[in-house]
């Protein structure tokens, strides 16, 4: 069928186009199928929706991923992707082949899939899993889509955390210790997904975080490390798509997980690499035994692709710093490479580098580097050469300027602090978009309160926000206190 194409004011993620009524009957096509568009000798494969108004019969409406589709085109009907065969393979639980695997992600990459298909695929991948060959195989083909970029170096160090606990802002100042070391690490890190800050978030307080592969290259040969939004380069591009398919749902298989981190730092030339998985109460991990299971296969897929991995399991059952939120935690942060920082976070930040330079051969103590004003000195200099101000200190990070300030209403024991209730109060107050948008917590778990002492201070950029965060805190327990008698039974 001979249509006219023409761009319609609509952004997508996927190559949609759409279709008169009546074209899509005489195509014999329905809704989220996929048709065939030849224009100019080239070939692009559009996904269908239909309408009434917006385009007119005889008019193909293309959306801006196709908007290089202009005048007289042919459009026929388009087969089905292989990969969804495969995905419904998956969705019967029926382990799949390398070759399989690498259609789904080729198709993937190629937008061929539509959200409904892949939200198949999430949900097959949850419901039934992935095998450990599954996982080697998956990594791999993910980190074959993307750019790679190619060191010199023979060791060349990373840092991930699975996520899951508020506060857990320890990558700047590992990233920072280990780079004063003499160690290169070049950090890609995400914005949040359903958290109230990413290590980006917070890093874009302090100073640009999009740069290209080039520029990338250019601030770890200066400074020996790079604390940059991985969403900006081409490095494994197929998880960020899966990642949106599964935060709707806010689900996480533990061998998409795998594939996902690791396919990342392979593409960027990591060897050696320490993953936190913290466990309990509210982490993604609830279970000592399930942070092992965990661990081992992170181990196994990172020795596959010829990668070193170090596992931490770390207790994951309340917040790490005093801050949630961009600015909060980039207080934290500067306030410890200062020596001033939460003891938690300066704690775990000591460990995760430690283990982290002795896996790469260096004989470097973390704490001297960090003690000793080395590892400020090195972030410091990792922030200007991302254009930010070299000079800021944690004074001059101002936080929303409403506040709610939540106390105690009797006398007792903190023995709980729900990191997810944590993160969703503080996304309710505007995090991460609003950087001063937040928490400041004020306890932690074991601290002995008494009735009107400060248990948490939510911060806002807008009085609605705050509002909004302020009904979510009446209705629900952020920070639980008993009285000693409740608390040991707890305990028991």
């Amino acid at each position: 069928m001979k249509l006219v194409a023409r761009e319609i004011d609509l952004g997508s993620r996927s190559p949609t186009v759409l279709l008169n009524i009546a074209d899509a009957t005489e195509l014999g096509v329905h809704q989220l199928d996929r048709v065939q568009i030849e224009h100019d000798g080239r070939l692009s494969i559009g996904i269908v929706e239909f309408t009434e108004e917006l385009v007119d019969p005889g008019t193909l409406g293309v959306t801006r991923r196709l908007g290089h589709l202009v005048g007289s085109v042919d459009v026929i009907p388009a087969p089905q992707p292989t990969a969804v065969h495969y995905i419904k393979k998956k969705l019967n639980d029926v382990e799949l082949e390398k070759h399989e695997l690498q259609r789904i992600v080729l198709d993937i990459k190629q937008d061929r899939l539509s959200d409904v298909e892949l939200g198949a695929y999430v949900t097959a991948t949850y419901t039934n899993g992935l095998s450990l060959a599954e996982t080697m195989h998956l990594a791999e083909c993910m980190a074959d889509v993307g750019d790679a970029i190619q060191w010199d170096d023979a060791v060349v160090a990373d840092k991930h955390s699975i996520g899951g606990v508020a506060g857990n802002r320890v990558t700047p100042i590992v990233v920072s210790i280990v780079a004063a070391a003499g160690v290169k690490i070049p950090k890609t890190s995400s914005r949040a997904v359903t958290s109230p800050a990413g290590t980006a978030d917070t890093m874009e307080v302090l100073c640009d975080v999009a740069f290209s592969l080039e520029e990338i290259e250019q601030i770890v040969t200066e400074t020996n490390g790079c604390l940059v939004w991985g969403g900006s380069v081409n490095l494994s591009p197929v998880d960020d798509k899966i990642i949106r398919a599964e935060t709707p749902l806010s689900i996480d298989p533990p061998g998409q997980i795998i594939a996902s981190v690791l396919s990342k730092k392979k593409s960027a030339g990591s060897t050696h690499i320490v993953v936190d998985i913290p466990y309990g109460e509210g982490a993604k991990v609830e279970s000592l035994a399930a942070a092992r299971e965990l661990a081992q296969d992170f181990k196994r897929v990172g020795d596959h692709l010829g990668m070193t991995i170090e596992c931490t399991i770390t207790r994951g059952s309340q917040p790490i710093g005093r801050g949630v939120g961009p600015i909060l935690e980039a207080r934290d942060v500067l306030d410890t490479l200062a020596g001033n920082g939460p003891e938690e976070l300066r704690l775990k930040s000591l460990r995760l580098a430690d283990i982290l330079l002795g896996s790469c051969g260096c004989e470097s103590e973390a704490a001297e580097i960090l003690d000793s004003g080395r590892a400020l000195a090195k972030f410091r200099e990792i922030v200007a050469a991302q254009g930010g101000n070299p000079d800021v200190t944690a004074d001059d990070l101002v936080p929303g300027r409403h506040e709610l300030l939540v106390a105690a209403d009797r006398d007792g024991v903190v023995t709980h602090v729900d990191n997810r209730l944590v993160s969703d109060v503080a996304r309710r107050a505007g995090a991460p978009k609003d950087k001063g948008a937040g928490i400041t917590l004020h306890c932690r778990v074991g601290d002995e309160i008494h009735t009107d002492d400060p248990l948490f201070t939510v911060h806002a950029e807008s009085k609605d926000k705050l509002a909004d965060a302020e009904r979510l805190v009446d209705q629900s327990e952020t920070v639980r206190v008993r009285s000693r008698d409740e608390a040991l039974v707890e305990r028991v």
